[in-house]
C-alpha cells in the first residue's frame, strides 16, 4: 500500500458510506486505522502530511479527519486551524502527545475530540461515530464549495456561517444558535428531543448545555420571528422541538 493509499472494497461497500481521512506520518498506524475503519463499514484513505491531506480534500468527499499532531512540515494543530477557518469538517485528534495544555488548545481551535495513542480501535470507532452524530448524522460536510439551505424565504449558508432573512439582511447568530439551527435544518419537520439536540448541536465536552437548550431556542425564535407572530420552531410539549418548514438545498 502506498503512502497515499486509498483502501476500498467496492464490491462490499457503497458510495453512500462515509469517507474518513487518516492523516498520520506513521505508515503502520495509518494503515491499521484505515483497515479497521473499512472493516467496520466506512470508506477510508490515508495521508502522511499536509500536502497529501490538502490534495485529498481538494479531490474527494471527506466526512471526517483523524489527525495526528506531530507531522513532517505543517503540524496537526496548524492544519486543524486551517481546516476550521473554512469548514465544519469534523476533526478527531489522535496523537502520542499527552500534554494537557496541547489538548486544550486543540479543542479550543476547533478539534471535535482528542485521543491518545495507543488507542483501543473500538474506542476510536465509537468516538468517530459520536462526532459524526453531533455534526448532523454523518451528513457530508465538505461536498461542494457551499452548503446552502432555503426554508420559508430564509437562507442558511453553513460553510459561511451566515443566515439571511427573507429580506436579504444578515442575521447575527452566536456559535450555539448557529449549531442549533444547523441541527434543525438537517432534520426538518422532525421532532428533536433536548437530548437529541445535545447530540447534534453540541460537543459533549461542554457542560450544562442540556439546561440551556430552551434558552437557545428562545433566542433563535426571537431572531427569526415572523410578521404574523408564528414560530418557525415549534414546541412539542413534553418531547422537544421541531422546525415546521420544509427545507431545500440551494
Amino acid at each position: 500500500m502506498s503512502d497515499h493509499e486509498t483502501a476500498r472494497a467496492d464490491t462490499l461497500y457503497t458510495d453512500a458510506m462515509l469517507q474518513i481521512l487518516v492523516v498520520d506520518d506513521d505508515a503502520q498506524t495509518r494503515q491499521l486505522i484505515v483497515r479497521y475503519l473499512i472493516e467496520n463499514g466506512f470508506r477510508a484513505s490515508g495521508a502522511r502530511d499536509a500536502r497529501e491531506m490538502r490534495e485529498t480534500l481538494a479531490n474527494a468527499d471527506v466526512d471526517l479527519i483523524v489527525l495526528d499532531i506531530v507531522l513532517p512540515g505543517t503540524s496537526g494543530l496548524d492544519l486543524c486551524r486551517e481546516i476550521r477557518q473554512r469548514s465544519r469538517l469534523p476533526i478527531v485528534i489522535l496523537t502520542a502527545k499527552g500534554d494537557e495544555t496541547e489538548r486544550i488548545v486543540a479543542l479550543e481551535i476547533g478539534a471535535d475530540d482528542y485521543l491518545m495513542k495507543p488507542v483501543n480501535p473500538r474506542e476510536l470507532l465509537a468516538r468517530i461515530k459520536a462526532v459524526l452524530r453531533r455534526s448532523g448524522d454523518g451528513e457530508p460536510l465538505t461536498r461542494g464549495i457551499a452548503q446552502r439551505f432555503g426554508f420559508g424565504g430564509w437562507t442558511l449558508d453553513i460553510s459561511r456561517r451566515e443566515l439571511l432573512s427573507p429580506y436579504g439582511s444578515v442575521v447575527e447568530l452566536t456559535s450555539g444558535e448557529h449549531n442549533l439551527l444547523v441541527a434543525f435544518v438537517r432534520h426538518p419537520q422532525r421532532v428533536l428531543s433536548r437530548e437529541r439536540l445535545l447530540d447534534l448541536a453540541c460537543n459533549r465536552i461542554s457542560t450544562g448545555f442540556d439546561r440551556s437548550v430552551d434558552s437557545l431556542v428562545s433566542r433563535l425564535r426571537r431572531k427569526m420571528e415572523q410578521e404574523d407572530g408564528q414560530h418557525l420552531i415549534k414546541t412539542v410539549r413534553g418531547v422537544g422541538y421541531m422546525l415546521v418548514l420544509a427545507v431545500r438545498r440551494l
